[in-house]
């Protein structure tokens, strides 16, 4: 998969088109990415031991990961991943201004 945890992406279809985040979590097997307030459902959760709490929290759900497209930090932009060499390392650069993405 091109996309890594820690990368700013943008939803480009659905009920959450349109919203940015980060990446939780890469379920690359699933082919899926948790985003961070991105496809949010309610979970009933009851108490494990006394004096712990019960009750409905948010969570986020994985969404497809070709919903979703890298944003470039440099131009702001949603773009495909696209793989360079420095200094005989592989690198992920943006398709549309050339930028390095970390």
């Amino acid at each position: 998969m091109k996309i890594k945890k820690g990368d700013n992406v943008e939803v480009l279809s659905g009920n959450d088109k349109g919203k940015k985040g980060e990446v939780l979590e890469v379920l690359p097997k699933e082919g899926k990415v948790v985003v961070k307030g991105v496809n949010v459902r309610k979970k009933h959760v009851k108490a494990k031991r006394q004096g712990d709490e019960s009750g409905i929290i948010p969570v986020e759900c994985s969404i497809p990961s070709s919903k979703v497209n890298v944003v470039c930090p440099k131009c702001g932009k949603t773009t495909k991943v696209g793989y360079g060499m420095e200094k005989d390392k592989k690198i992920r650069i943006c398709k549309k201004c050339g930028a390095k993405l970390k």
